[in-house]
């Protein structure tokens, strides 16, 4: 059987438990239970790895590692298997009090902190655990490999359960942002809003793929590799996809909120590097959150606050890239305040400017990509306006976004010359805008606009050509009313 019919096959018996009630609780359930496979099946790696070391000792107490409690097919089941889960398995996990150089120990008690069982059915439990035990073995490569493809179709249905503002990001925009940003080996990484890890993955296949030449160079990897997460399902997803990608203890993805530390706390040890990342956006912080941020960038709207707290967060000479909503570019007031300050102490060099649907059908908010370094400020910005590929008018589940489209971007990079979809603009001309970042493409007269002043300028001249109507329309009835009143006098 395949890995992707297991994977549906499992989907199907979870369907039938009254306690699991729609996609996020399924995913939930199924990650956790995963992550304990993968997890087990690493530790066989760790004990063959380690034994010329000294015996390896797991984190887990012996009775509660996956491959005494679930390994057997004809193991507990049932209402017995339900106790066990409930009773021993998730309260020792969720409390485990791990020696303080046992880091492995501290990643699965973060895991379990915040992860609970939704299944009411301790037989249908037994049939999902069985097809995990038979379905994948992630000591396999080709196994990992394509689990790794399928945990991507697990990552893009979470966001049917999601809430507003938080979207998977698609891949090809992972790799394209990763791929320009070029961080390099020994850099601090940092996606201070990681959600299921897309761009640490991303981040951590570039290295590999470019850079890692040796175990030495493999270590100086998993320690540079930074992620945050304050919600729990994603934060559990994310732990799991980085043991996926080979990093043996992700203690440096931590389940918690960026924003809700204060900005002045934020010291020499915690700036980074690089940061790459997709913040929330078209969401609100709770209340009390802006207070951590200095009055004049006060605001409850979380995009914002990301984008103050990387400016913040990066070393001079420090590169990031975010998605952010096309509201950032043109909005006013605060926003003025925080693009302002981006222009002053970053050279935001770079807009990528993408076309409608990219993250359809789960929002058609439009979308940019930024990318900038902390330093020196903004002198000039370049605009490149991301078409849409020969054929398609707009992105769907059928044709989705592909990374080769962005190829023109990259041929284009490093000569910078305006084209068809390239344009830039000076720094001081952003400044007359009032920092209005939301710039029509010259080369496209009919581009959407958003600055004020042309929309005012165009509703002006819209109830001008209203007005003449009307008053055309008017002197037609009148001369009507008038033909029809001889008529009658006759």
């Amino acid at each position: 059987m395949s890995i992707s019919t297991t994977l549906k096959t499992i989907q199907d018996i979870m369907r039938k438990d009254v306690g699991v009630d729609g996609d996020a609780q399924r995913i939930g359930q199924l990650v956790w239970m995963f992550f304990l496979k993968i997890y087990d099946d690493k530790e066989s790696e760790y004990e063959l790895l380690e034994a010329n070391d000294g015996d390896y000792r797991s984190p887990i107490p012996e009775s509660l590692r996956w491959r005494n409690w679930a390994a057997d097919a004809e193991g507990i089941t049932g209402d017995e298997l339900l106790d066990f889960v409930n009773n021993r398995l998730f309260p020792t996990l969720k409390n485990l009090q791990p020696a303080q150089h046992d880091k492995r120990g501290f990643v699965i008690r973060s895991v379990f902190e915040d992860a609970y069982n939704y299944m009411k059915s301790g037989h249908l439990m037994r049939q999902v655990i069985n097809k995990i035990v038979g379905g994948v073995d992630f000591n396999k490569a080709q196994d990992r490999h394509l689990f790794g493809d399928l945990y991507e179709q697990i990552l893009r249905d979470l966001q049917n359960a999601g809430n507003a503002g938080e979207y998977y990001t698609p891949r090809p925009i992972t790799q394209f942002i990763v791929d320009r940003v070029d961080p390099q080996l020994g850099e601090k990484i940092l996606d201070p809003a990681c959600g299921t890890g897309g761009f640490l993955t991303c981040a951590i296949e570039h290295l590999r793929r470019h850079q890692v030449k040796t175990v030495d160079d493999e270590h100086r990897l998993q320690q540079s590799i930074h992620g945050v997460e304050k919600k729990p399902l994603p934060h559990l997803l994310c732990t799991t996809n980085m043991i996926l990608h080979g990093l043996d203890v992700p203690t440096n993805v931590r389940h918690d909120n960026t924003l809700a530390r204060p900005l002045r706390d934020y010291g020499p040890r915690d700036r980074v590097d690089v940061i790459v990342t997709n913040p929330p956006f078209g969401g609100m912080e709770e209340d009390g959150i802006e207070n951590n941020f200095p009055a004049t960038f006060r605001t409850r709207e979380t995009a914002d606050l990301f984008l103050v707290l990387i400016m913040h967060l990066l070393k001079d000479g420090g590169r990031a890239a975010l998605v952010l909503p096309d509201g950032t570019l043109f909005g006013e007031g605060i926003k003025t305040r925080i693009k302002e300050q981006l222009l002053q102490t970053c050279n935001l060099h770079t807009v990528v400017r993408l076309p409608n649907g990219v993250f359809s059908p789960y929002t058609g908010i439009k979308t940019n990509l930024l990318f900038f370094s902390k330093g020196t400020p903004t002198q000039e910005v370049w605009f490149y306006e991301h078409p849409y590929p020969p054929g398609v008018k707009n992105y769907n589940k059928t044709k989705p976004m592909r990374i080769e489209e962005f190829d023109a971007e990259k041929a284009w990079w490093n000569e910078r010359v305006e084209n068809e979809h390239a344009w830039k603009v000076s720094a001081e001309e952003i400044r007359a805008r009032n920092y209005n970042l939301d710039i029509r493409n010259p080369h496209s007269p009919d581009a959407i606009v958003h600055d004020p002043e042309e929309l005012l300028a165009d509703y002006a001249k819209l109830q001008q050509r209203i007005a003449s109507t009307r008053d055309q329309l008017r002197a037609v009835l009148a001369a009507a009313l008038e033909t029809n009143c001889d008529a009658a006098d006759r």
